[in-house]
């Protein structure tokens, strides 16, 4: 492995391609990322791509071989904590930011203490019961809380019709117009990482809306 690249040699290479107001806003940027799987994972390397100053990174999960066909680990990582293996990884792109990961069950009581600092916060649960759960309590629990979820992202059917569309104020949902997952091809590389950077654009998008 090469020597670790300076800041000031990462920040030159962030001025050949961000403005300096693009980049003072993501730099000074919170969000938030409630569960690290193949929506998760590869939503936060995206983020850590693009500067964003912290990232939250949670979940309870570990790294497992039926992860590796669509989520961000590798093989020397399988059982680990998935809230510790993330964030060797988001180091690798950039040191330089600053990452908090908790392994922990979000439950509907731990949600304000969680997320409540954060004005952003991606849903990128796997269950539709679990999903469902943390839009609500968020809502709810985090008033000043923008939630950006994902839905429905099966099979390899065409990319274009995963869509980002606003549903209230504060909640954004990505996700497919139809699926395929009854079909057995489940989860596939391809769409679910369609999917992230849906999710993570439109976080882009929301903090350089913001004043």
């Amino acid at each position: 492995m090469g020597e670790l690249i300076s800041q000031e040699e990462l920040d030159r290479a962030f001025d050949a391609r961000f403005s300096k107001e693009m980049q003072v806003k993501l730099r000074s940027a919170k969000v938030a990322i409630a569960g690290l799987g193949g929506l998760g994972s590869n939503i936060a390397v995206m983020l850590a791509r693009s500067g964003i100053g912290k990232l939250l990174l949670v979940d309870f999960d570990v790294v497992d071989v039926t992860n590796l066909n669509r989520q961000m680990y590798f093989i020397p990582q399988l059982g680990k904590p998935k809230a510790e293996a993330l964030p060797e990884i988001l180091r690798q792109i950039n040191p330089y930011l600053t990452y908090e990961s908790v392994c922990v069950k979000v439950i509907p009581e731990n949600v304000k203490e969680l997320f409540s600092d954060y004005p952003i916060v991606c849903e990128a649960f796997d269950k539709p019961d679990q999903k469902a759960m943390l839009v609500r309590e968020l809502l709810t629990q985090c008033p000043e809380t923008t939630v950006v979820s994902g839905n429905g992202m099966a099979g390899y059917g065409d990319t274009n019709e995963i869509r980002t569309q606003q549903m209230m104020r504060r909640l954004y949902v990505c996700g497919d117009q139809s699926t395929d997952v009854g079909n057995g091809i489940g989860l596939v590389a391809p769409r679910v990482a369609a999917c992230a950077a849906h999710e993570a654009n439109k976080v882009l998008q929301l903090i350089m809306q913001t004043e």
